[in-house]
């Protein structure tokens, strides 16, 4: 599956976490004649409007509360600006953490259904 690059997330002048906007996409906000209203009525993929919430520098704590902005995305740009990694390290690490938290999760209900205690699974 291929997906959207993430946007960094910055500091704004009142020291907002945000995501950082891209000049072009304000440009053509502020000066194409399409208001956000219109975006919001287009008929747009989940994905593609939360890239363009990223772009337009939606804020950090803002964003998760879009219904189109997923936790990967969210745990990936945080990982990305607070331990200063690459989005592929930040995606494989958040990644890694979901597979971890599902395998602990699951470990009791599998060693139900195989008749096992939990701590007879193997590791």
């Amino acid at each position: 599956m291929t997906h959207h690059p993430i946007q960094p997330l910055v500091l704004d002048e009142q020291g907002v976490l945000r995501f950082k906007k891209n000049k072009i996409v304000e440009f053509l906000l502020d000066n194409g004649g399409i208001d956000l209203n219109q975006i919001g009525r287009g008929d747009f993929s989940r994905e593609d409007r939360e890239q363009f919430a990223q772009l337009i520098g939606y804020s950090y704590s803002g964003a998760g509360d879009l219904d189109y902005t997923s936790s990967e995305v969210l745990d990936t740009a945080i990982s990305m600006y607070e331990n200063c990694k690459s989005e592929a390290e930040a995606r494989a690490e958040v990644l890694h953490s979901q597979l971890e938290n599902a395998r602990r999760s699951m470990r009791g209900g599998v060693a139900e259904l195989f008749g096992m205690h939990p701590d007879d699974l193997p590791q």
